[in-house]
């Protein structure tokens, strides 16, 4: 399995304000993943931005691709709404949207799917977790609480989106209450730097990954990733393993 994460920044390049999202979805298109996780993605089209006859962000990046999708819908202000969302080449078994905000300034969830392949269930989390370290704190609380009340031991499980920790605080507590692994710190040995895109300082954006073997894993934070997002986007090539926790190939 082929898996992308990508805080998306709503479709608008970061510098200039420019709406992007048929640059973006170009981009997206040619990394071929089967899975792509989103991040501050609109429910809507910003008005006149595409003349386009698919209402939404998530549909219009989807269309032909990824004929499957689920939308988690956090922020709701007067020109629209955006959240998280992923894009599938396979049918989702069911997906809900788990409201996890700390504060009124920002709005956040849990998009908890389930695919089924090959005859196993394989759960996803797409997340964008707050600026603060204490909201993140409780947000880290509500997803341990969801993944073991929700997610079978045995069950492949990946967490991916915009985690906000530069800290790098979240990867032992994943490791020690749920067995999670983080994608770039096993094929890497290290945390990769994705934030801001054009000279990554900062691990925001991470896979972690629960019984999977991890192929292959990239920071797209090349031409043309940074003239769109702030966010690099990451790639990871990913195969569903018996072991517990997540290990390198090979």
């Amino acid at each position: 399995m082929r898996i992308l994460t990508y805080n998306m920044h709503k479709g608008f390049c970061f510098y200039s304000r420019q709406y992007v999202l048929r640059e973006l979805r170009e981009a997206i298109r040619k990394v071929d993943a089967d899975v792509v996780f989103l991040q501050e993605v609109m429910g809507v089209h910003p008005v006149d931005m595409l003349p386009d006859d698919l209402d939404s962000q998530f549909e219009y990046l989807a269309d032909e691709i990824w004929p499957h999708f689920a939308y988690g819908k956090n922020a709701i202000y007067s020109s629209g709404n955006h959240g998280n969302a992923i894009l599938s080449k396979h049918p989702f078994s069911a997906f809900e949207n788990i409201n996890i905000s700390t504060n009124k300034l920002e709005q956040r969830g849990l998009l908890h799917a389930t695919l089924p392949i090959h005859g196993r269930d394989v759960h996803l989390v797409c997340l964008h977790l707050d600026l603060l370290e204490r909201g993140r704190r409780q947000q880290m609380q509500s997803l341990v609480k969801r993944v073991r009340e929700n997610v079978p031991g045995d069950s492949p499980l990946i967490v991916a989106g915009d985690f906000n920790d530069w800290q790098k605080k979240v990867s032992d507590p994943l490791a020690e209450q749920l067995g999670m692994g983080e994608s770039g710190v096993i094929f890497t040995g290290s945390h990769a730097k994705t934030f801001p895109c054009w000279r990554p300082l900062l691990a925001l954006d991470r896979v972690y990954i629960r019984r999977f073997a991890i192929h292959d894993y990239q920071v797209l934070s090349g031409v043309p990733w940074r003239r769109m997002s702030d966010h690099a986007a990451v790639l990871t090539e990913l195969e569903i393993t018996d072991d517990p926790g997540g290990r390198r190939a090979g």
